[in-house]
């Protein structure tokens, strides 16, 4: 039996949205705002939201006037985000993996949703994908971790206590991949979940989006869109067409 990418339970569990539930929304939406300003956006723009989880950025991008459609291979998140749809907001369940039937005019990767395979061809995959389903001048958005002052600052371990489950957090980078190791007791049994993504600098995701043709139009550091400083910016984000 082909074993489960590990992303494919964790992500589908209640536990990974009880873990991350105090999760930033004005953060999200002071970044939402800015990046649409900053490509100047016409509101005629179709944007794809992958993966999109339940939803929160797709429903803000919607609210702003944008006609948007979120993709994510979580069927339970895509189940809790269908209850937003309207005309112009609509989720489907699809894995990054594979082709789109449609083209975007712009698709956004956000919150460190990406580098989640052992090969880096499946990264890459990804990324041809993306570029395959993009208008002609079509924006892709990358906002992913900053690798490097993951590095410096690691911490190894941490505990968690939400919704009176205690999260068990381990830290380390190993084999090219920041790993997150979560254990809790709940309902009667223990978990444990690893979540890892590749360590990806700006210069392998350079190399990456080069190989499919893309070419980066600017960097950023964080959400309110300083200037990318390896060693101290909080994000790293992409502008790539």
């Amino acid at each position: 039996m082909k074993q489960k990418d590990w992303f494919t339970d964790w992500f589908n569990t209640p536990y990974y949205h009880i873990l991350y539930k105090d999760r930033n929304d004005k953060e999200a939406q002071l970044f939402m705002k800015n990046i649409t300003t900053f490509l100047n956006l016409p509101k005629t723009t179709h944007i794809l939201d992958l993966p999109c989880g339940k939803g929160r950025h797709s429903v803000f991008l919607n609210s702003l006037g944008f006609k948007v459609t979120g993709g994510d291979l979580a069927e339970n998140s895509i189940k809790a985000a269908k209850k937003f749809e309207n005309d112009t907001l609509h989720f489907k369940v699809h894995d990054m993996r594979q082709p789109f039937n449609n083209k975007y005019d712009s698709i956004f990767n956000l919150f460190t949703s990406f580098g989640y395979f052992k090969d880096d061809k499946e990264d890459i995959l990804i990324l041809q994908n993306i570029k395959n389903g993009l208008n002609t001048n079509g924006f892709f958005v990358f906002d992913f971790l900053n690798a490097e002052k993951v590095k410096q600052n690691l911490v190894t371990k941490e505990t968690k206590v939400v919704d009176n489950i205690t999260f068990n957090i381990k830290r380390e980078i190993k084999n090219g991949f920041i790993l997150k190791q979560i254990s809790f007791f709940a309902d009667g049994k223990n978990h444990s979940y690893t979540e890892q993504v590749k360590y990806l600098d700006l210069k392998k995701m350079t190399s990456f989006l080069k190989k499919v043709g893309f070419t980066i139009t600017n960097t950023f550091g964080n959400y309110n869109l300083d200037n990318f400083d390896s060693k101290t910016s909080d994000r790293l984000i992409i502008i790539a067409k």
